[in-house]
Parts: structure tokens; C-alpha cells; sequence
């Protein structure tokens, strides 16, 4: 048993030897690393970017005012870095309406009056002015509950769902990873399963109601506006885009889309208050006055781009990017400003050090991330390959890699290698330098919901790096508390400087990064995900 036992030890040991090998021979330009963490650490612009983004120009939801202004800001910001090719570039395909909310009042009137936390949905009307009218419950499941409520709900506004449960915290929200959390996510998933048998997907119950048909009724009853509780508690309140009536592609986004009533979301704390006392039979009087504003001047919008040029391999490129719109509650700071200003503070790195780089570096910050990562997917379309026949553009042979951000604030502790197993020993040889400041882990795993999976949809190398979740699904991830305060300013510089590095050593490399082989065409219909971090 003994020499058995030993034999493998020594099998073992020979078959390390090639990742070693390879690893070692990675190139890796520790002065040059050296002058980004002191660009990066001493003299860091990444946080007044942040400033300039959430306080200045607040939410960037993808065709409004906002996002136009502060698109332009950026323009202007990476001229100043002497990128050159800055532009705002427009999209091939149009993607709606733009949209803004510019006031928004609530609360409950009457004899026992009190203000409520309220955010209407994006691409949903607003009142006519302060319009008051009373509160009433109508949760709507089936047919049968339509036909209770018929003519009894015109200039009502009408809670829609049950009360959501309220329970304490008692373990903090914030989490960052530990060690044994990223052994775990090191390791290769094998199969999984679905689990649980049953249906998958699942049909809808018989004589079941749809969002949209519960919209139609509420639009022809002529309700003031419907109302539910929002995910979240203790002053969070998540909230994303509303529904509507239109079965084009666009959406509720359509100009032409059929008019629908306004829709909020409340704060659970407050909702469940004026619940549980109209399931007393108490009267609630409520008002609220919503303008919203629709822009149709300009269905098409864009993606902010700008790059430095390579020397001897200039016409090989190699991308960053983050997604640049966000929604409209909070002001988008770790979805995804927090990208946007490490990807422009990289940028600003690397110029700023005046280290030569072999390819063309681009940035490119994306719209319209949040309603399917559609200004990214139209990038690629229109530059490297269409998903749908996989009929390769030029770019497509001389594309190096793609690096993303948009997980949050969290300090970067690794990569996604999307199934590229090729590109792990390149990537173990460039993390060295910074595992200490906690980037040790690779996962051969998956990882979605953002604007990667545009590249490496086409069988471009396009990688998510792994971030401490921090409070990004716990507090602050579409919600009214995205904002500036719940950035953590030491990992937004450590997470430039990790970008700006594996930028630099993938513009000069020899070769390209390597590639999976090149995916199936995937026809509109049989796309999965609609991504939207």
C-alpha cells in the first residue's frame, strides 16, 4: 500500500509540473505593476469620479436627461486623460422612450395624517397634479376576483398584494467573502440537476390572472394609481420598471404604448400599516402627486467609448467596460457607477504611469444594461459577431479580451473564467502581486447577469471579476439606497489598480488570451437571461 500511496504522490507532483511551468513562464512586469499601485493608491481620482456621477448627476436610467448629461461629463473627463476616439456612440437598434421622475409627494390625509416612503416605477405616468382619493385592498388572483371588483375601484388607490413579513437582522447585511467561502467557489460545479422533480418553468394555474391582465383592468376601472410593498426594510426599498400594455419589443418603453395607470411602491413598514388598517375597516385617505415626464425626441441611445492606442500590435484590441445606466430610486453608485469609475480610473492609470502598451486599450461604459444588457450586445453585434448566425466581423480574429465590473463596491478577489480553463494559469501568474490585498481565487465557474456575457457570447474571452458582496443584494442593488455613502472608497482603488494590471499585461502579451471554442449560433428565441446587475 505504501508504494501505491507513493506512486501517486509522484504522479501527482509530475502532473503539477506543466500548470507550474506554464505559470512561471507567464510574463509578469512587476515595475510596471509597481507604478500602477502608486498612481492607484497615492494619488487616486476614483472616488471624486464617483462624486461627480451620484451626487452631481444622480440616476442614469438609460435615455433620460440624466444619463445624457452625465455621458457627457464623461466624454469630457476622458479627453481630459488624453484618451483619444472619446465619443458617445450611438446604438444600431432603437430602445424607447426616455423617462424621468420629478416629483413625487405622499401620504395618508385625514384625522391621523403621516408622510409614507413611495417610488413610482420607471416608464409609468404620473397624476395630474395633488390627486387624493381612499385607499382600498384588491388583491386580484383570478377571474372571479375581477368580477368582485368591477365598478368599485375608479379614483381609488388600490393595494395590489398581501403584507410582506418584517423580521429583524440579527447578523450583519455586509458580508465579505471568507476563505472558505472562496475554496467553495473555486471548486468545479458537476451536474446539479434540477431537483425536486415537478414542472419547470411552471404553467400558470387554471383561470389564473397575468400581470398584464390585472393592469388592464386597473387601467379600465380608472384607479388613481396601484400600490405594493417593496422588497427591502428599514428605509430600503427596492424598485425597478413598471408594466405595460404593449406586447412590442420595446415595451412599455413604446411611444405608442397603450396609456396605463401610475403604479408605486411603498416601503413595507408603511404599507403594511394602511393594510392592516383597512383589514379593520377603517378608511384610509391618501394623495400623492407624481409628475413623470416621457422624452420621445430620441428612441435610440448609446455607449460612452474612448481608448488609447497600441503601439506595434495597434490594430488588436483590448476592452473594459461597465455598465453606466442604473435605476432611478437611488443614484446608481454600486449599480454601476462603481464600475464605471474604476474602468475610467484604470483608464486614467495607465495614461497617467505613460507605460507603453503593444494593443489598443478601449473602455467602453454601457446603457441600457439594466433592461438586458442591450447597449453591450448591440456593441458586439455591430463590431464583432451577431449571436444569432455567428457570422464573424474582421475584429473578431484580433480581439485580445474583455474585463467587467459590476458587482457592487466589494474588493475584487478573484475571476469568473467563464469555462476557459486556457486562460487560468495566465490568470494565477498576474494575481500574485495582489494577494495581498485578498485576490487569490479562481472558478472555472459561470457567472451572469452583466455585460461579460455579451463577449463571451460570441466566443470572445469576456470575464467577471469576483467581488465581496458587501451590501449589494442586502441593501443597496436597485434600491433607494444606492447611493455615494455606501461605497467603500480602499476597495474601489485596489479594484483600478487590479483592472489597470491585467489590462496592461493582456495589451502585451505575444499572443491573444486564449479562447473556448466558438459557440452555436443562438437564434432571438433561445436566448436565456436577461441579465440587468
Amino acid at each position: 500500500m505504501k508504494t501505491v500511496k507513493s506512486i501517486a504522490i509522484v504522479l501527482t507532483f509530475l502532473l503539477a509540473i506543466p500548470m507550474a511551468a506554464q505559470i512561471q513562464q507567464e510574463r509578469l512586469d512587476l515595475d510596471a505593476i509597481y507604478r500602477i499601485k502608486d498612481e492607484g493608491f497615492n494619488r487616486s481620482q476614483v472616488m471624486d469620479t464617483m462624486s461627480w456621477l451620484c451626487d452631481v448627476y444622480g440616476a442614469r436610467l438609460t435615455n433620460s436627461p440624466n444619463i445624457k448629461s452625465a455621458a457627457e461629463w464623461v466624454r469630457k473627463k476622458l479627453t481630459e486623460y488624453e484618451l483619444v476616439n472619446v465619443k458617445l456612440e450611438p446604438w444600431t437598434n432603437p430602445f424607447g422612450r426616455g423617462w424621468s421622475n420629478d416629483r413625487m409627494l405622499a401620504q395618508v390625509v385625514g384625522s391621523s395624517p403621516y408622510p409614507v416612503m413611495a417610488y413610482p416605477k420607471a416608464w409609468t405616468p404620473g397624476t395630474s397634479g395633488m390627486a387624493a382619493g381612499d385607499m382600498v385592498i384588491a388583491i386580484l388572483a383570478t377571474q372571479d376576483d375581477v368580477e368582485k371588483f368591477k365598478g368599485k375601484l375608479r379614483g381609488k388607490y388600490v393595494l395590489t398584494a398581501a403584507p410582506l413579513a418584517v423580521t429583524a437582522h440579527f447578523e450583519p447585511q455586509a458580508h465579505r467573502y471568507t476563505e472558505e467561502e472562496l475554496e467553495n467557489l473555486s471548486r468545479q460545479q458537476v451536474g446539479g440537476g434540477r431537483g425536486g422533480g415537478g414542472q419547470r418553468g411552471g404553467g400558470q394555474t387554471p383561470g389564473a390572472l397575468t400581470a398584464q391582465n390585472r393592469l388592464k383592468f386597473f387601467t379600465d376601472e380608472g384607479v388613481l394609481a396601484t400600490v405594493e410593498p417593496g422588497r427591502g426594510d428599514g428605509g430600503t426599498v427596492f424598485v425597478g420598471g413598471g408594466g405595460g400594455l404593449s406586447t412590442a419589443p420595446m415595451g412599455v418603453r413604446d411611444p405608442k404604448s397603450p396609456p396605463v395607470v401610475p403604479q408605486l411602491v411603498m416601503a413595507v413598514e408603511h404599507y403594511n400599516r394602511i393594510y392592516r388598517t383597512l383589514d379593520k375597516n377603517i378608511p384610509v385617505k391618501f394623495e400623492a402627486n407624481i409628475e413623470n415626464k416621457f422624452y420621445d425626441n430620441d428612441l435610440t441611445s448609446f455607449n460612452v467609448v474612448g481608448e488609447i492606442p497600441g503601439t506595434d500590435k495597434a490594430d488588436e484590441l483590448v476592452m473594459i467596460g461597465a455598465h453606466f445606466d442604473s435605476w432611478h430610486t437611488g443614484t446608481g453608485a454600486t449599480d454601476n457607477a462603481a464600475g464605471s469609475a474604476v474602468m475610467m480610473e484604470a483608464m486614467r492609470i495607465l495614461k497617467a504611469t505613460g507605460l507603453r502598451m503593444r494593443r489598443t486599450v478601449r473602455i467602453g461604459l454601457w446603457t441600457g444594461e439594466e433592461q438586458g444588457l442591450i447597449g453591450s450586445r448591440d456593441y458586439v453585434t455591430a463590431h464583432f459577431a451577431d449571436r444569432s448566425d455567428m457570422k464573424l466581423k474582421a475584429d473578431h480574429g484580433k480581439f485580445a479580451g474583455y474585463f467587467n465590473v459590476d458587482n457592487g463596491t466589494g474588493a475584487i478577489r478573484g475571476v469568473y473564467l467563464q469555462g476557459n480553463e486556457a486562460v487560468a494559469p495566465i490568470f494565477q501568474r498576474w494575481m500574485e502581486p495582489f494577494k495581498n490585498i485578498g485576490m487569490d481565487t479562481l472558478t472555472i465557474r459561470n457567472t451572469g447577469g452583466t455585460d461579460h456575457q455579451s463577449f463571451d457570447a460570441v466566443g470572445l474571452p469576456g470575464f467577471q471579476f469576483i467581488q465581496d458582496e458587501v451590501e449589494y443584494d442586502a441593501r443597496t442593488h436597485h434600491s433607494n439606497m444606492d447611493v455615494y455613502d455606501r461605497v467603500q472608497a480602499s476597495d474601489m482603488m485596489k479594484n483600478s489598480v487590479i483592472v489597470a494590471s491585467f489590462v496592461y499585461h493582456t495589451a502585451n502579451r505575444d499572443q491573444l488570451l486564449p479562447r473556448k471554442p466558438l459557440p452555436r449560433p443562438q437564434p432571438q428565441g433561445q436566448r436565456g437571461g436577461r441579465g440587468g446587475n
